[in-house]
């Protein structure tokens, strides 16, 4: 589940809904809306990040937090370390390596010292 999937999953129970449901009033289809939700599909498009802002009726801090956590939710990254130091290149691929493996405390240090102050509160990610 990526970070923006976990956040809608969040909102569909806080206001009682289905995805079903909120596929019928985003206009896309329930199957969509599952795979954009578990990482099968790209991050959403800008259109239909504000169907869902407007879905929820959020605003300001919250809508800004969605459209940040759809930044951060794009399920097959690439890092280019061309130009970097081999340290940067050697983190890059052990990172790659091993990420299926790591435990979510861990997950959340690495988190928590890569993000710095711009992650204003932990996020517990359960597996």
């Amino acid at each position: 589940m990526t970070p923006l999937g976990l956040k809608m999953r969040e909102l569909r129970r806080r206001k009682g809904v289905s995805q079903k449901e909120m596929a019928a009033a985003l206009g896309v289809s329930a199957a969509y809306l599952s795979a954009l939700e578990h990482g099968r599909r790209g991050v959403p498009t800008w259109a239909l990040l504000q169907k869902i802002i407007g879905y929820f009726n959020i605003i300001w801090d919250d809508a800004d937090e969605v459209q940040r956590l759809a930044g951060q939710s794009h399920p097959r990254v690439v890092i280019d370390t061309s130009g970097l130091s081999p340290a940067a290149t050697e983190l890059a691929n052990l990172l790659a390596e091993r990420i299926g493996g790591l435990d979510v405390v861990t997950l959340e240090r690495m988190l928590a010292i890569l993000a710095g102050p711009a992650r204003e509160t932990p996020r517990r990610y359960d597996d």
